[in-house]
C-alpha cells in the first residue's frame, strides 16, 4: 500500500467477502463515535486488503460496518429492498454489467436517501460519472487512504444537516479547508513513506474572500440589483477561444519553473477551459475537465460538485450514449465570463 496510516484494534471481527463486521472497543455503544452517528455502511470491493482497510477507517469514524463483500454482489438481479445509510464501492475497472448495477444502486440510493462513495480509475471515470446521475454521489479517482477518510467525514457532515445551513461563502471556505487538510494528509503520507525527514514546502492556503461571480451593483451598471440577476440583453460576446487557450498555456507554463501547488486554482482553470470549449462548440467530458483543472481528479470532482451547486456548471447527458455525460457552463457562468473578458478589453493579452 505504501502509505503510513494509524493502526486501530477493534477486537474480534471478520472482513472477508460476504461477512459482517463488528467493531468492538466502544464503537457500538457508550460514548464512542458510533453512539453519536449511528450510521450503517456496506462495502463492495474485490480487493480483500482494501475491504479490510475501508472497514477499519469506517469503524474509526464511528460508522457501523454492516457488510463487506465483493462486487459480484452488486450484480444480483433486482433492486435491493433497502440500503444502509452509506454504501462504499471500489471499481477501478468496470464493465457493462457493473455499470448497470451502479446505475440501479444510484437510483435506489436516491429513492432511499442513502449516501454513495464510489472510487474508480481515471480510465473508467467517464463511464462511472455517466451512470451516477440520481444521487449525490462522491466519486474518488485512484484515492489514497486520506481521500477515503475525508469522504467519510463529508458524509458525516451531510448527515448532520449542518452543511445546508451554511452560506455560499461558508461552503466554499469549508471546501478550501477540506482541500488543505487533504493536501497536508498527503504530504504527511509522503514524508512517512519515504522517510526523508524533510517536509515539502508547497502547502497552499487560499485567502480569497469568496468565489468570483458576486457582482457589486455600484461598480457594475449591467447588474440589476432589484431582481438580483444579470441583464442578458447587454451581455458582450464570449472571447476568442485562441485568447483563452493562450491564457491557459501561460498559466500552465508556471509549473515548469515553480512548485505547481503554489498556483493551484482549479475553479478558474475549469472556467477558462469551458469558456473556450463553449465558443469552439466542443463538448467537455468530466475526465478532460479534471485534467484541465491542474489538481488531482478527486479534488477536481469536489470542485465540479461545488460549482454545480453554485449554478456555474451543469451536467449534460449524451443523447447518443446514455452512459456518457459532459460538463458545460451555465448561462449564468457564460454571462460572467463574457463580461469579465469585456472588462479586460485590449489589455487581456498582457495579463497572466
Amino acid at each position: 500500500m505504501g502509505q503510513a496510516a494509524p493502526q486501530f484494534d477493534y477486537g474480534n471481527r471478520t472482513s472477508g467477502a460476504g461477512h459482517a463486521f463488528d467493531g468492538g472497543h466502544g464503537f457500538e455503544g457508550g460514548d464512542g463515535p458510533a453512539a453519536r452517528s449511528g450510521l450503517a455502511v456496506s462495502i463492495y470491493a474485490d480487493r480483500g486488503y482494501l475491504r479490510a482497510e475501508m472497514a477499519e477507517d469506517a469503524a474509526a469514524a464511528g460508522l457501523r460496518v454492516a457488510q463487506t463483500t465483493d462486487l459480484a454482489r452488486l450484480l444480483e438481479p433486482g433492486d435491493p429492498p433497502s440500503l444502509p445509510d452509506l454504501v462504499l464501492v471500489d471499481c477501478p475497472v468496470i464493465d457493462g454489467a457493473e455499470l448497470a448495477a451502479l446505475s440501479r444502486l444510484d437510483k435506489r440510493a436516491s429513492q432511499l436517501g442513502s449516501h454513495l462513495v464510489v472510487s474508480t480509475s481515471m480510465g473508467s471515470l467517464d463511464e462511472v460519472f455517466g451512470c451516477l446521475d440520481k444521487s449525490d454521489t462522491q466519486i474518488l479517482v485512484t484515492p489514497s487512504r486520506a481521500d477515503r477518510v475525508i469522504a467519510l467525514g463529508r458524509v458525516l457532515a451531510r448527515s448532520g444537516n449542518r452543511v445546508r445551513e451554511l452560506s455560499e461563502e461558508d461552503r466554499l471556505s469549508l471546501l478550501r479547508l477540506t482541500e488543505q487538510v487533504s493536501q497536508i494528509a498527503h504530504k504527511l503520507e509522503q514524508i512517512s513513506s519515504h522517510s526523508t525527514g524533510e517536509a515539502p514546502s508547497a502547502f497552499r492556503f487560499d485567502s480569497q474572500p469568496g468565489f468570483a461571480g458576486k457582482i457589486d451593483a455600484k461598480l457594475d451598471p449591467q447588474f440589476d440589483g432589484g431582481s438580483d440577476r444579470l441583464v442578458r440583453a447587454s451581455r458582450p460576446p464570449l472571447p476568442d477561444p485562441r485568447l483563452v487557450r493562450k491564457i491557459i498555456r501561460q498559466r500552465q507554463l508556471r509549473a515548469r519553473f515553480f512548485e505547481g501547488d503554489l498556483f493551484a486554482d482549479p475553479a478558474w482553470d475549469m472556467l477558462l477551459d469551458l469558456t473556450a470549449a463553449r465558443v469552439e462548440h466542443v463538448r467537455v467530458s468530466v475526465t478532460s475537465l479534471c485534467i484541465a483543472s491542474g489538481v488531482p481528479p478527486t479534488t477536481a470532482l469536489r470542485w465540479i460538485g461545488q460549482m454545480t451547486d453554485a449554478g456555474l456548471l451543469q451536467r449534460v447527458d449524451d443523447e447518443t450514449d446514455r452512459r456518457r455525460a459532459f460538463i458545460t457552463l451555465t448561462d449564468k457562468a457564460a454571462d460572467a465570463m463574457a463580461r469579465y473578458f469585456s472588462e479586460l478589453g485590449s489589455s487581456a493579452t498582457s495579463l497572466v
